[in-house]
């Protein structure tokens, strides 16, 4: 698999090097693949302008427009597309404290986004706050192991979804870190958190083995990975057997690429997270045979500033 991944990066650095941003369909069509792209972000805290050009830590990055950008210039490009959030939209400007997440939830739903997971910070404005926020999008939350019985958010947030995308058939779900600690019991109600590793497998089972999903992805805010026994992507993916991707959030982790972990069944699974505010899109293209079988993946961030679109 290694010696195939880098024939690949070569290829695609060779295209790139001939002036072109990625590998030409025709040659999907005479080789019999599918290629699939998968962009994501997580924890971009309600930051919808770059930071000033005076930032010490990330001067003129991030910024919702040029993101939006880079995105329509790479679906331009590419045919199968999806676009994840793994949570905390909210806070961290004064966009949020004026507006409540309605900006971001609307700009999101203009950028196209398929899914998000819920962060713990998405509900800083307790739950009231988030559904009174939720008809300004049209993405949905996806959560696997939260109860929201007897709680507004009671059948507004799914366990899983569903893409199709040419003919391969993904399937997304969502896993939440513990609230308690981290929000005020009074914004979350009577929310209960359920073990995410026992609700990781049992959905991810679901997709693999009865839903035939081609391709398995974990939406996370459980956090990357820490010194404890608490539980985080790293654990989730060594103890999971059907996740083929962990689009994580919540540590705020800077990835260049995934970390490749192998889980309970030998196989690999991907760890990916960029970091937080928007200062980076991270993007995996997989590639499926004819028997929608997957082959490889490539992986890798781009960093948002005034150069990223040229």
């Amino acid at each position: 698999m290694a010696d195939r991944r880098e024939f690949i990066k070569g290829l695609v650095g060779g295209i790139a090097l001939a002036g072109l941003s990625s590998l030409p369909m025709e040659l999907f069509a005479l080789s019999d693949m599918t290629k699939l792209t998968i962009l994501h972000t997580n924890d971009v805290h309600s930051r919808i302008d770059p930071f000033p050009a005076n930032d010490p830590k990330y001067p003129n990055m991030g910024g919702v427009a040029r993101r939006a950008a880079l995105i329509k210039k790479i679906r331009a490009s590419e045919k199968n597309v999806l676009l994840l959030d793994a949570g905390d939209i909210f806070q961290g400007t004064p966009y949020f404290n004026l507006y409540g997440g309605e900006l971001e939830f609307k700009l999101m739903s203009e950028m196209g986004y398929d899914a998000s997971t819920l962060g713990n910070h998405d509900f800083d404005n307790g739950i009231d706050g988030l559904v009174k926020q939720m008809p300004h999008m049209n993405f949905p939350f996806l959560n696997a192991n939260y109860s929201f019985t007897d709680t507004l958010l009671e059948k507004k947030v799914r366990e899983y979804k569903i893409f199709h995308r040419g003919n391969l058939k993904i399937g997304v779900f969502g896993i939440g870190i513990e609230l308690r600690g981290l929000v005020d019991p009074k914004l979350t109600g009577n929310i209960l958190y359920n073990d995410p590793l026992v609700n990781a497998n049992r959905i991810s089972t679901l997709l693999k083995n009865e839903e035939k999903c081609d391709l398995v992805i974990c939406l996370s805010h459980l956090g990357y990975k820490y010194n404890d026994k608490k539980v985080s992507d790293s654990v989730l993916a060594k103890e999971s057997s059907n996740i083929d991707l962990i689009i994580g959030g919540h540590t705020h982790t800077f990835l260049d690429e995934p970390t490749r972990i192998i889980n309970n069944n030998g196989k690999e699974v991907l760890v990916a997270q960029v970091g937080w505010a928007g200062i980076k899109l991270g993007r995996i293209d997989y590639y499926f045979d004819s028997k929608k079988r997957k082959k490889d993946s490539i992986a890798s961030t781009v960093k948002i500033s005034e150069n990223t679109i040229g």
